[in-house]
């Protein structure tokens, strides 16, 4: 071991005097003992003097007591290094890491970041388009907040987003998707548990948290990521209650800041602020917020709004014109959002509000066996492992997709459907390892017939 080596002590950390607890840097050389005991010149002529005083007077040093103002500590008894910072040395996981993530020429393009998603999402293809365009220009803007970029006088705002879709149409698998294709800092967090400060429940500056930690506790990187808080229509006031709202208009007031770009004081590592949790300061000025939810009811808001504007004259609408109408949410305004209970300071710091459409039986067909990690794909992947080929009729996925659509819960539906189906199968077919492949038919699903096993030739 080379001497440089030597002095930067093992891990990349400094030694550490085990009385004193100086770094060497500090208080000098050290004297290295077996078995692993450092100590300095100072302590170690203290320890002796103190020692020998000691033994005079016939007593017995008890080497866990404290000595004066000194403490020997033994290997076993705790250790002989203190957390101190390591020396700067950048391995290859941590220049990984530090990669400038914001680099224009390494971002792709809204088209590319779009067609990556179109590998996994099927349909809503308005939706990805406008979350493709924002997560590039959102960068755009952060390699841009330096002295140049203000020598014009031209400040380039962030623009937040509110997505508005019904249960099931992909808009948290859309974000999820996002984070992985992406190598940026992103959080996924729910309002629903978020409450006005001082009650029980998370504090605002939670949702500040899990990207942090998603960061390695790197607030530069996480100054630079993105959130997106689901559940968001949980947070509308509540009408008609005479109890204190401390779930709902209060956590909009709360989100305010964060939304516009203020320094937060984050909790480190837990979702609520008290005194045996440390925090740090993070700026979210340049922090993109994706906001979602179902909002059940929105739709009929937006129903009564357009058949009220058109109740006579030649461009009258019947009450009931818009009842089928798959695009009625994309017909939102902020009016029907502060309606719903959204107040207008909160949708004012959303200024890109999108709607994703509902599914109809042939988006789930799609979703079925389309996309990369398609449900089917998965069963077959797992029927592989057995040497055993799974097959589904195409009459079968009709019938599956014609009774996820009655259920009414989106694609989630899907996958509760094909596990309810599936579990006879999956539980018999490992007794015979005779079995080459098994085929879903439409007569399966309904109960009138039974799948078709094809034997091992």
């Amino acid at each position: 071991m080379d001497d440089n080596k030597q002095d930067s002590g093992r891990d990349g950390y400094e030694h550490v005097c085990m009385m004193c607890h100086r770094p060497e840097s500090v208080c000098g050389k050290l004297f290295h003992m077996p078995p692993g005991l450092d100590i300095c010149e100072d302590c170690l002529q203290k320890s002796f003097d103190l020692m020998n005083a000691t033994s005079n007077k016939d007593e017995t040093v008890d080497p866990s007591k404290p000595i004066g103002n000194l403490r020997i500590i033994f290997p076993g008894q705790g250790g002989n290094r203190q957390t101190l910072k390591p020396k700067k040395k950048e391995t290859e996981e941590e220049g990984k890491k530090q990669e400038d993530v914001m680099d224009i020429a390494k971002l792709p393009s809204p088209h590319e970041i779009k067609a990556k998603l179109d590998e996994y999402v099927i349909g809503q293809d308005y939706a990805k388009k406008v979350i493709s365009v924002a997560v590039y220009n959102h960068y755009k803007r952060v390699k841009r907040q330096d002295e140049e970029a203000f020598k014009d006088d031209v400040i380039i705002e962030k623009s937040n987003m509110l997505m508005i879709g019904p249960t099931g149409c992909g808009k948290t698998y859309l974000v999820q998707t996002l984070a992985r294709l992406l190598n940026v800092p992103l959080a996924i967090t729910d309002a629903t548990s978020l409450t006005e400060a001082g009650y029980i429940g998370d504090d605002v500056e939670s949702v500040l948290s899990k990207l942090l930690a998603n960061s390695d506790n790197d607030v530069e990187r996480a100054e630079h990521g993105i959130v997106f808080i689901d559940e968001i229509d949980k947070i509308a006031k509540k009408k008609n209650t005479t109890s204190r709202d401390v779930s709902g208009e209060s956590v909009q007031q709360g989100l305010l800041k964060l939304l516009e770009g203020a320094d937060v004081e984050v909790p480190v590592g837990a979702s609520s602020k008290n005194g045996m949790v440390p925090t740090t300061t993070v700026n979210t000025r340049n922090i993109l917020f994706i906001c979602g939810g179902a909002f059940p009811g929105l739709d009929e808001i937006v129903k009564n709004r357009l058949t009220k504007s058109f109740t006579m004259g030649f461009n009258s609408h019947l009450k009931d014109s818009f009842d089928d109408d798959p695009d009625i949410l994309a017909k939102t305004t902020m009016e029907d959002l502060r309606e719903y209970g959204m107040i207008p300071e909160f949708v004012g710091r959303l200024p890109v509000v999108f709607a994703l459409r509902g599914l109809d039986k042939e988006t789930m067909k799609r979703i079925l066996t389309e996309p990369k990690n398609a449900i089917i794909k998965q069963y077959q992947k797992l029927f592989a492992m057995d040497e055993v080929k799974l097959i589904f009729a195409d009459d079968a996925i009709d019938l599956i997709a014609e009774k996820a659509l009655k259920r009414e819960t989106g694609a989630r539906a899907l996958r509760s459907i094909l596990e309810e189906y599936m579990l006879d199968i999956m539980y018999e077919i490992p007794k015979d390892s005779y079995i080459g492949a098994v085929t879903i038919t439409a007569d399966y699903l309904n109960g009138t017939g039974a799948p078709v096993i094809e034997m091992r030739s």
